[in-house]
């Protein structure tokens, strides 16, 4: 199959196959194996706006801030952190 597509629109389609980690050929191939199976446009695959993944990067962020807050851990150095991390990995 041969298909013409505007080249920012092909590269932009390759960009969020590659996230979803498909290629653009097994991409096409999923939605017109479900379109044929189901006889319709079946379902929607999303990716987030750069916007939402820093938003919800942010919210992350603050949340875990303010748990550090909340356990004490807020003034940690990076040494104590280091050492809370490895004491949990080898099961203090």
């Amino acid at each position: 199959m041969t298909i013409r597509v505007d080249e920012q629109l092909k590269k932009n389609f390759d960009v969020l196959c590659d996230q979803f980690g498909l290629s653009n050929t097994a991409a096409l191939s999923l939605f017109m194996k479900a379109v044929v199976r189901e006889r319709r446009i079946p379902f929607e695959i999303k990716a987030d706006t750069e916007a939402d993944t820093r938003r919800k990067g942010w919210e992350a962020f603050l949340q875990m801030r303010e748990a550090a807050i909340a356990n004490g851990a807020a003034d940690m150095t990076l040494d104590e952190i280091n050492e809370e991390i490895s004491a949990a990995r080898n099961g203090r």
